[in-house]
């Protein structure tokens, strides 16, 4: 899941990148308004959190014109502010939740995987695909009810596919949403990536579960082959 940090506080920002990572989440930080709209045009974001006193562009202005262009990403605010006329103010300018500076990093987490799963129909932590398992709250994968070790790359990469799954996913896809704003699109990293993959998951089968659709990417199928 990639997700777009607007925060001007150095400090803040790379403590929250830090633990987002640390969370196997794709995240790209900008110090000011104007960036972080421009990135929020081009890109696409599972979530947005934004800091509302930011350079050039505050936070409520950045939110309203989002929803305005059409955004349907969920948008957390991170301020100071406290007051309940702030957090009214937010969230009539379209913000999805308002979190309170200083803050356990710990509801901040639960915070944004609650944001997550509200655009998928089905709720549920748990993301099943034939005989595979993944918890994105603990963030373990099962195959067989057999635990599997995988990188942090590797474990948003079939995040991304179990989300998608029975779904033809395009390489530009997995780069907008696995990688993050400095990717090289000209290499073959994600080629690479899939075939990790590949050699973890299919030690059994006689066909990979994730399929090449020959032009396009890949597809991950949901039931067992």
């Amino acid at each position: 899941m990639r997700i777009l940090l607007v925060e001007d506080e150095k400090k803040i920002a790379s403590f929250i990148e830090r633990g987002l990572k640390a969370h196997r989440y794709v995240v790209d930080t900008a110090v000011d308004g104007e960036t972080g709209l421009e990135l929020a045009e081009v890109n696409s974001y599972d979530l947005i959190i934004l800091d509302i006193m930011l350079p050039g562009k505050d936070g409520i202005t950045v939110c309203k014109e989002l929803r305005d262009q059409g955004l349907e990403s969920p948008i957390m605010m991170l301020t100071a502010k406290s007051s309940v006329a702030d957090k009214v103010h937010a969230l009539h300018s379209g913000a999805d939740d308002y979190l309170v500076k200083p803050f356990s990093f710990e509801e901040f987490t639960a915070r944004v995987a609650a944001l997550l799963r509200r655009t998928r129909k089905e709720k549920s932590s748990i993301l099943e695909a034939g005989d595979i398992v993944l918890d994105q709250m603990t963030h373990k994968v099962k195959k067989a009810d057999k635990e599997i070790a995988l990188t942090p790359k590797e474990y948003s990469l079939l995040e991304y596919f179990m989300l998608h799954a029975d779904q033809v996913i395009t390489r530009t896809m997995i780069s907008e949403h696995v990688w993050n704003e400095d990717f090289d699109s000209f290499s073959n990293i994600i080629d690479v990536f899939v075939n990790n993959l590949r050699s973890k998951l299919d030690s059994d089968r006689k066909k990979s579960c994730i399929q090449t659709v020959r032009g396009v990417g890949y597809t991950l199928k949901s039931k067992s082959g």
